[in-house]
């Protein structure tokens, strides 16, 4: 097959209709589930002045960037199904690849971020402000988004520029692992150099967060008061969580050893790096989180109050 054709076949669910109605549904739920929790950060931080401050600057940052990804694959998986269609062009799956590169590399580089937020946060309170400035932050942001874009591209070219011996993709969208698996010969070497190149930047990552955060314990013991070490875990434990995640799963799923054939073990894996992290990461950063539960409550308490006086 040459890198001229019209499009690739992707996975069919199930050929039983009943079995297929279940994946279905369950993948709309996750979807929705996400998007709605993601979609409040994203409204609660815009509409709460309270929170217009760099970590929550950050954290809907991480909360679009979470929507995107989401949105690449599960809106068009969804849409094939119910017209019972398998095929995508070649070109959205070029697009699909690039996105989804995208958001994934921002997640990890946002989260790497918002580790030295919290490091300069409790480490150096008194240089906090002059530290995580607006201007700094935006640049930060600049930074993590043009990186990531780099990146998908590297990928993503490295990925299409292979020659591909056959158009059918085990999985329910373009995953790279599985286009590597149809590549002839020798000829995904360039991709496989980019895995490499990622993984290497995501352990980088791992790395410098599990030292920011060594530093950061050993300044939270320091604090006398019982209830000022509280909160300073309290903000550090779901960005950890949410790292912890979003990494482990992540490598798991493109380390691992391809199977020849689809496996339901497949479709589970591919669900629990690719749409799990983003789903939980409202529900991580939201539970524990008192400012987030307040912006919320005004912003629906002033709502049901505007509706009550019409």
């Amino acid at each position: 097959m040459n890198n001229d054709t019209s499009g690739f076949l992707l996975l069919e669910f199930s050929t039983i209709w009943e079995r297929h109605i279940m994946y279905i549904t369950f993948l709309l739920l996750l979807y929705i589930m996400t998007v709605t929790g993601n979609l409040l950060i994203v409204t609660a931080v815009i509409s709460d002045h309270h929170l217009h401050t760099p970590m929550y600057f950050f954290l809907m940052n991480l909360a679009m960037q979470d929507i995107g990804s989401v949105s690449d694959i599960i809106p068009k998986a969804v849409f094939n199904s119910l017209m019972n269609i398998r095929t995508i062009s070649y070109s959205g799956c070029v697009v699909q690849v690039l996105l989804f590169f995208f958001f994934m590399s921002c997640d990890v580089s946002l989260l790497t971020v918002m580790a030295y937020d919290r490091y300069v946060a409790i480490c150096s309170p008194l240089r906090y402000e002059m530290v995580m400035n607006r201007k700094a932050c935006t640049k930060m942001i600049g930074s993590v988004w043009s990186a990531s874009f780099l990146n998908a591209v590297l990928n993503t070219v490295g990925t299409f520029t292979t020659h591909f011996c056959s158009n059918v993709i085990n999985q329910f969208y373009c995953e790279t692992p599985q286009l590597l698996k149809l590549a002839c010969s020798n000829s995904y070497v360039i991709e496989i150099g980019g895995i490499i190149f990622s993984t290497t930047l995501a352990f980088g990552c791992f790395v410098f967060i599990i030292a920011t955060y060594v530093q950061i314990l050993s300044a939270v013991l320091r604090i006398p008061s019982v209830q000022g070490r509280r909160k300073a875990f309290s903000t550090c434990l779901p960005h950890l969580t949410v790292f912890s995640i979003l990494l482990f799963t992540g490598s798991f799923a493109y380390l691992r050893d391809m199977s020849d054939s689809p496996s339901h073990l497949d479709f589970i894996i591919t669900i629990m790096y690719s749409i799990i992290p983003p789903m939980m990461n409202p529900l991580i950063y939201s539970m524990r989180n008192k400012d987030i539960k307040v912006a919320l409550s005004r912003l629906f308490g002033q709502r049901s109050f505007c509706f009550e006086e019409m």
